[in-house]
C-alpha cells in the first residue's frame, strides 16, 4: 500500500502539500468550504501577533506569495488567507482580472519605519504632534494598529483610489471584487461609508474568517495607553486610535 498525493491548484501556487490517498488514484479536489475551521475561529491570537511583534517568515501559520500573484518576493499571508485568495485570484483570472498583491503582512518593525518617516517628513510643517498623527492616520496606520499585522489583509494592484474608479486602469478590477470577493471571504474594511477612520482605500481587502475574530480580540485586548514604541505614540490616547481607526471598519469586516 502507498500514498499518492494530489495538490490543489492553491497549492501548486503556494507549495503546500495539502492530503493524499492510499491506493486510490488522485481525485479531483473538492473546494474548500468558505471561512476559518472552528477551531481557528475561536484560536486566542497572542497579543504579539495582533500587534505585528513576529517573524512571519518564521511562523508556522503563515505562507510565502507565491507568483503569478505576488507583485514582488518574500510577502506572507496566514494560510488559510492565502488558499482563499489563490482561489479569488484564479477566479478573477478566468474572467480576464488580474489581482496583484502589492502589500500583504508587515510587521510592527515595517510599520514603525513607515510611520516614523512620515513623522519626521512633517516635523516642520506640522509642529503639533497631534496635528500631525492625524495627518499621517489618512492613510497610514500607527504601528501596532495596522490589519496588516495580521497576515489577513492585503493591497491589490494600486494604491490610489482614482484608478479604481470610473475611467481609471483598475476599475475593472474593483468592480469584480465588489461583486464577487465576498464569495471567498473577502471584504473592504475602509469604505466611504465610515464616520471614523482611515479614508476610503479601494485597493485594500481582508480576508474575514480570521480578520474578524483578531478584530474582536483586539479590541478586548488593546488600549491606546498600550501603544508604545514609536515616535509619536503619545497622541493615540487623545485621537482614540483603537477605538476610530483599528475598529473604525466598514459593517461588513467587523
Amino acid at each position: 500500500m502507498f500514498c499518492r498525493v494530489f495538490w490543489t491548484v492553491s497549492a501548486l501556487v503556494y507549495g503546500s502539500l495539502v492530503g493524499c490517498e492510499l491506493g486510490a488514484p488522485p481525485a479531483t479536489p473538492k473546494p474548500r468550504t468558505l471561512g476559518a475551521s472552528v477551531a481557528e475561529s475561536r484560536r486566542a491570537f497572542p497579543v504579539v501577533e495582533l500587534l505585528g511583534q513576529f517573524d512571519p517568515a518564521a511562523h508556522p501559520d503563515f505562507v510565502q506569495i507565491a507568483a503569478p500573484f505576488a507583485g514582488k518576493p518574500r510577502m506572507y499571508l496566514r494560510r488559510e488567507a492565502a488558499e482563499a485568495f489563490a482561489r479569488m485570484a484564479e477566479a478573477a483570472q478566468r474572467d480576464g482580472v488580474a489581482l496583484r498583491v502589492l502589500s500583504a503582512t508587515r510587521t510592527f518593525a515595517h510599520q514603525k519605519a513607515i510611520w516614523e518617516r512620515k513623522w519626521r517628513q512633517r516635523a516642520t510643517a506640522m509642529p503639533d504632534p497631534v496635528a500631525r498623527a492625524r495627518s499621517i492616520l489618512e492613510y497610514s496606520s500607527m504601528p501596532g494598529v495596522s490589519r496588516h499585522h495580521w497576515g489577513t489583509d492585503v493591497d491589490l494592484n494600486a494604491l490610489e483610489n482614482s484608478d479604481f474608479e470610473p475611467g481609471g486602469r483598475h476599475e475593472k478590477v474593483y468592480r469584480w471584487l465588489q461583486q464577487h470577493a465576498h464569495q471567498f471571504g473577502f471584504c473592504q474594511p475602509y469604505t466611504s461609508a465610515r464616520a471614523t477612520g482611515y479614508r476610503e482605500e479601494k485597493w485594500h481587502w481582508s480576508y474575514r474568517p480570521l480578520s474578524g475574530p483578531m478584530l474582536r480580540q483586539y479590541a478586548a485586548q488593546m488600549s491606546d495607553s498600550s501603544l508604545t514604541g514609536f515616535l509619536g505614540a503619545e497622541t493615540a490616547v487623545p485621537l482614540q486610535v483603537v477605538k476610530h481607526y483599528a475598529l473604525g471598519v466598514d459593517t461588513s469586516c467587523q
